[in-house]
């Protein structure tokens, strides 16, 4: 009884398992601090403003593209890291319990240790002896013997006690060792719900990433779509400025005008025509201020008055919204060197003519009026569709002066209309085989 202290060291177990539980938390505590900087880069990226360009949705996507590849690395670290405090904590629960099994083994020694000194106690205290050679010492009536009984009773108490104060001791140990596995338990719990929160803070910034980086390539695609829009717009913006020029102009005079406070009143054209069927006549001869611009599709010109058709002819449309101010007007040409050709006139005209309705030189197509666009007339396709042939043919670029644009310009002055304004020589583009020249 008095050997059983020695049998198990409960601080030595608390001692190997410190040991092998510090740097794990060491490990862990680096590991969430690094994945708090890394969250704290992500949400500042994340808030950054998206430049409006595409140099700026480049960059901003190739940044994306290494700081996903960096979480993914942290969140496979945080797994690994996850796993093992996982196995740790599971290996903090077995020791626990292996120290939990040898506390109630203790607890039954003392038990048994009580109940078998109580014994000894009650057998020395009743006859003196535990067997026959001390019951023989114990019986004898001589002085020695008294003497002998009273030291064996002194030396049976001693033992007794060391045996419970030995019990008493291997239990306090047993104890402590588990007050502090149970601590060292809750610490790897702890530890293990740190990590699984950063793990899915950091899963949760990695999908954030892969959200930003796909708006990112979005906002890339819409910018190169806003850019070819722009291009577009660039180009029907300069077919419109010198129209708009035009329009300044006269605004620009009409306020000297009043200013003045003298009216004016714009000089009336009247002509008095009358055309031979199949012969050609200048359509803008009714045009009060007629001014030429330039040559690109066709012609431009600006003023205002009626507008007439060149030749005898059908008409195909009056109106379409793909042009400016919305009417075109076209008719096909039944007689004369350009027969079976198709002749528009288009943008700022009011229509006094009906689709089907057969046309003559000294018919009025319709009143161009002082708009901010002018006209423009030449070549069409020969479908009626709202194209021109210039378009058709892929030579009309916005501004520049077109075959097609040209040779209707000369037509135009053959006929005594002024001729339109060349931007460029030669013009773009040639005209098919056969077609009429003047």
């Amino acid at each position: 009884m008095p050997g059983h202290s020695g049998a198990r060291d409960p601080n030595a177990r608390l001692r190997r398992l410190r040991r092998g539980l510090l740097p794990f938390l060491a490990r862990a505590v680096i590991l969430v601090e690094v994945i708090g900087l890394a969250l704290t880069a992500t949400m500042a990226l994340l808030t950054t403003p998206a430049a409006a360009d595409t140099k700026s949705d480049q960059a901003q996507i190739s940044q994306l593209g290494q700081r996903i590849a960096q979480d993914g690395v942290r969140v496979q670290q945080l797994v690994s890291s996850y796993d093992q405090a996982q196995a740790h904590q599971a290996a903090v629960e077995v020791q626990l319990n292996v120290v939990r099994i040898h506390l109630v083994a203790d607890r039954r020694a003392e038990v048994r240790a009580n109940d078998v000194l109580r014994q000894l106690a009650l057998n020395t205290y009743m006859s003196g002896a535990v067997d026959d050679s001390t019951l023989a010492l114990f019986e004898s009536g001589n002085s020695a013997a008294k003497e002998g009984k009273q030291e064996y009773i002194q030396v049976a108490a001693d033992r007794m006690n060391s045996a419970i104060e030995a019990v008493n001791v291997d239990k306090s140990k047993t104890q402590s060792a588990e007050t502090s596995l149970r601590s060292a338990q809750s610490v790897a719990a702890a530890d293990v719900q740190k990590l699984a929160d950063a793990r899915q803070a950091a899963q949760a910034a990695l999908t954030n990433d892969n959200g930003l980086l796909a708006q990112a390539k979005g906002n890339l695609q819409a910018l190169l779509a806003a850019a070819a829009q722009q291009r577009l717009a660039a180009e029907q913006a300069q077919e419109k400025a010198m129209a708009a020029a035009q329009a300044a102009k006269a605004a620009k005079a009409a306020q000297a005008a009043q200013a003045a406070q003298t009216p004016v009143s714009p000089p009336v054209v009247t002509v008095t025509f009358n055309p031979s069927p199949g012969s050609y006549a200048n359509p803008l001869r009714g045009i009060n201020a007629l001014t030429p611009e330039r040559i690109d599709q066709g012609v431009d010109y600006s003023g205002y008055g009626p507008i007439y058709a060149i030749g005898d002819g059908v008409v195909l449309s009056t109106v379409n919204s793909g042009w400016p101010g919305g009417t075109f007007i076209s008719y096909r040409l039944s007689n004369g060197p350009a027969s079976g050709l198709v002749v528009y006139a288009a943008e700022d005209i009011d229509p006094l003519v009906a689709v089907g309705q057969a046309v003559t030189a000294g018919t009025v197509l319709g009143t161009m009026y002082e708009g901010p666009q002018g006209i423009e007339t030449g070549w069409a396709d020969p479908s009626g569709d709202g194209n021109s042939m210039a378009n058709d043919e892929g030579q009309f670029s916005g501004a520049d002066s077109t075959a097609f644009g040209t040779n209707f310009s000369q037509l135009l002055a053959t006929l005594g209309t002024p001729p339109g304004v060349a931007q460029n020589d030669p013009p773009i583009g040639s005209l098919p085989s056969g077609w009429p020249t003047w």
